[in-house]
C-alpha cells in the first residue's frame, strides 16, 4: 500500500499544485482582461473626446461660415442701395430742367474762371444758350458729351472736367462714409 499512498499523495499534491496554478492563471487572465478593458475604455474615452472636439470645431466653422455669409449678404445689399442712390442722384442731375442747369453752369464758370482765365468751354449740344452772356469766356464749343462743362486753357494743357457725373463721383468718394451713415445709421 505504500505505493498506493505515494501515488495518492503525489496525485493530491499534483492536483493541489494544478489547482493553485489554475487559480493563479485565472487571476492572471482576469488581470490581463481588466488591463485590456481599461485600455479599451481609455481609448474609447480619448476617441470620444476627439470626436467631441472635432464636432465642436466643425460646428464653430459652420457658424463662422454662416456669419460671414450673412455679412456678405448685408454688405451686398448695402452696396446695391448705395449704387441705386448714386444712380438716382446722377439721374436727377442729368435730367435737371434748363433753368437750374443754367444756374449750375454759371456757378461752375465763376469758379473755373478763377483757375483758367478766358477758358475755352465745351458743353453738350444745344446747351451753349444756357451760358450765353457770361463774360470772360473764350470760345464755347458744343460737343457730344454728358451734361456738364469742360473748361480748357488756351494751350489745351489744362482741363477742368465739370461734367455732372465727374462732380458727383468726386463728391460721392469724399462723402461716402457720411452717405453710408445717413442711409444705414
Amino acid at each position: 500500500m505504500a505505493l498506493d499512498e505515494v501515488i495518492s499523495s503525489v496525485t493530491e499534491s499534483a492536483q493541489a499544485k494544478a489547482g493553485e496554478l489554475s487559480a493563479e492563471a485565472e487571476k492572471e487572465r482576469a488581470a490581463i482582461l481588466k488591463q485590456a478593458d481599461d485600455k479599451i475604455a481609455a481609448k474609447r474615452l480619448a476617441q470620444q473626446k476627439q470626436l467631441e472636439a472635432a464636432l465642436k470645431r466643425l460646428k464653430q466653422q459652420e457658424l463662422s461660415s454662416a456669419e460671414l455669409e450673412a455679412k456678405r449678404i448685408v454688405l451686398n445689399a448695402k452696396k446695391d442701395v448705395m449704387d441705386r442712390s448714386f444712380q438716382e442722384a446722377l439721374s436727377s442731375l442729368l435730367n435737371m430742367d434748363e433753368g437750374n442747369r443754367g444756374r449750375m453752369y454759371r456757378k461752375i464758370l465763376d469758379g473755373g474762371k478763377t483757375v483758367i482765365r478766358s477758358p475755352k468751354v465745351y458743353c453738350p449740344r444745344g446747351e451753349s444758350k444756357l451760358i450765353s452772356g457770361v463774360a470772360g469766356l473764350g470760345k464755347v464749343e458744343e460737343t457730344d458729351m454728358e451734361t456738364g462743362l469742360i473748361l480748357e486753357d488756351a494751350t489745351g494743357k489744362v482741363r477742368l472736367d465739370y461734367r455732372f457725373r465727374v462732380i458727383l463721383e468726386s463728391v460721392w468718394d469724399k462723402e461716402l462714409k457720411k452717405v453710408s451713415n445717413i442711409l444705414f445709421g
